[in-house]
């Protein structure tokens, strides 16, 4: 079986080459994108929540016996996300992208960069507990990049950037997620990698709770919702499939 170095550098670059996906943007119409992207934001939606409570808070209280330590470092990772928000304004980007000029597009790179960063950590720390559980919190984290780097892509292009450039500079943003990782990776023994796995958790509620299921909410037809909540639902039933098929005991 590979070391589990190897799987937080194959994870990293993985994650990293799915910033390619934003150039299918390229292949649809406005419309079609439109319709297909909110379903993947509540799929993502999902899939997070989903890996969140099925799989990475069990797993922590295994590794920590302390249930209060347990919630600070959730809470910990929520809040960190909430102020990287906060300070890039990411949700005015991603939600009014008719005013995104050239330096938001600086702004959209920066947060998706932390973003991935601290992703890397979270992720790193979980496969430095247990590899399979590592897998599921990477594909959870994966369902997540698809629809954001589609939107990302959109913005870039849109606030001027060539196809081209907007590419190579989502993949470059993305390499963070390998560095948070391999720091994860450095800081192995301190003491600090079992706090990593609730630190994920409170990264995934945040972003499936707050950034995702906002999105999903704007619909204006009972048919759309409906698609939406269904969605939703095949990511948490992804998720605990994962948890009854595989296991982490």
């Amino acid at each position: 079986m590979m070391s589990p170095l190897w799987w937080i550098v194959g994870s990293g670059l993985a994650m990293s080459g799915l910033a390619l996906i934003g150039s299918a943007t390229l292949l649809l119409s406005g419309a079609t994108l439109r319709r297909l992207v909110t379903p993947l934001v509540a799929l993502a939606a999902g899939s997070l929540l989903g890996g969140a409570f099925f799989h990475m808070l069990p797993a922590a209280t295994r590794a920590i016996t302390d249930p209060v330590r347990i919630a600070v470092w959730t809470m910990l990772g929520f809040t960190v996300f909430l102020a990287l928000e906060q300070f890039l304004h990411w949700h005015h980007c991603h939600r009014d992208t008719s005013d995104c000029r050239e330096p938001v597009g600086y702004l959209i790179l920066i947060g998706d960069g932390l973003h991935n960063f601290l992703g890397g950590l979270g992720v790193a720390g979980v496969f430095l507990i247990d590899i399979r559980l590592g897998i599921m919190a990477w594909i959870a984290a994966a369902a997540h990049e698809v629809p954001q780097e589609l939107g990302d892509f959109g913005v870039l292009v849109h606030s001027g950037w060539s196809p081209r450039r907007a590419l190579l500079f989502n993949f470059v943003s993305g390499l963070t997620f390998l560095a948070g990782g391999l720091i994860a990776f450095a800081a192995a023994g301190r003491g600090t990698i079992p706090a990593l796995v609730p630190f994920a958790a409170g990264n995934f509620i945040y972003i499936g709770a707050s950034d995702l299921i906002p999105q999903v909410n704007r619909h204006r037809r009972a048919k759309e919702g409906a698609v939406h909540f269904f969605a939703f639902c095949a990511g948490l039933s992804l998720l605990w499939a994962l948890r009854v098929l595989v296991g982490h005991d």
